[in-house]
């Protein structure tokens, strides 16, 4: 069992979680995952590293309440356990070298951009970061990215906070005006991650994305986070779980990935609200 140190709701969807797992917690690396079960008789879910402590022993935790075991997971408490939390999975997002590196989160997604950007400042790369929601009130990180980030760009989408407008409005403005990276690293919503590789190509600036939002079973077993990539002419399958989750952003088939994570919509609202409804009914 791995008990809960700490629990931080960020937003109304997204919640933060420390949990005690020192044996994780001593060989995570940014860009990695871990699998964990609530009960056990839950299913297994994939959740990107958001931070760890090596010290104190606990590794974070940041997930968006979307389907059922998300939900069963923020009815916990620090000082509740969950059964199951397995890991360091994945290959670390590569950082050793790079000196200027543009980093781009959307969403929840900022919740794996962070430690990558906290990664890069640690080596003492310049870092710059963009982060995009589509409200002020879905705004999580900002504090936590301004600390380590050498330049800040928050945007929202209706205006309501920072900049109005989605990432790539800094970012097309930057390359317009000269600006170059060793890399760019973008992370969140599969949609927006491809245009920012479309934003990127004509630069020739190598870009990175991170392919967690299709992963499903963590393990490469189930398939659903199979993805293709377009190598010297030729499609390429490989899977997010066990191949990455980072890969060339220029070689992945975004519209085939957001197509099969589509198909998952239907059964996943379904099991979200049955699960709703079930602590609906403990509670009266």
């Amino acid at each position: 069992m791995y008990k809960i140190v700490n629990k931080q709701v960020l937003n109304p969807t997204v919640t933060k979680m420390d949990i005690e797992a020192p044996f994780v917690a001593a060989k995570a690396q940014p860009g990695q995952f871990i699998i964990l079960r609530v009960d056990e008789t839950g299913e297994r879910i994939p959740l990107t590293v958001a931070g760890y402590d090596r010290e104190a022993g606990t590794v974070s935790i940041i997930f968006q309440i979307v389907g059922a075991t998300t939900e069963k997971l923020n009815h916990l408490n620090a000082g509740d356990c969950i059964h199951d939390f397995v890991g360091p999975l994945g290959v670390p997002t590569h950082v050793e070298g790079l000196k200027k590196v543009c980093v781009v989160g959307g969403g929840v997604g900022c919740a794996i951009a962070l430690p990558i950007a906290q990664k890069l400042h640690e080596l003492g790369c310049q870092v710059t970061s963009i982060i995009g929601f589509r409200s002020k009130d879905l705004l999580i990180l900002e504090d936590e990215f301004r600390a380590v980030s050498d330049t800040l760009h928050v945007m929202t989408d209706d205006g309501s906070y920072g900049r109005e407008g989605n990432v790539c409005v800094p970012l097309n403005e930057m390359f317009a005006a000269g600006e170059t990276f060793d890399e760019v690293i973008t992370i969140g919503p599969l949609i927006m991650m491809k245009f920012v590789v479309q934003a990127t190509k004509p630069t020739g600036i190598p870009c990175m994305v991170s392919m967690n939002p299709i992963m499903i079973d963590g393990t490469g077993m189930c398939g659903g986070c199979r993805l293709t990539l377009h190598q010297d002419g030729k499609a390429v399958t490989k899977f997010a779980c066990v191949d990455g989750p980072d890969f060339n952003g220029y070689e992945v088939d975004f519209d085939e990935a957001m197509s099969r994570g589509m198909m998952y919509q239907s059964f996943e609202r379904h099991a979200h609200e049955e699960t709703c409804n079930l602590f609906k009914k403990e509670v009266r």
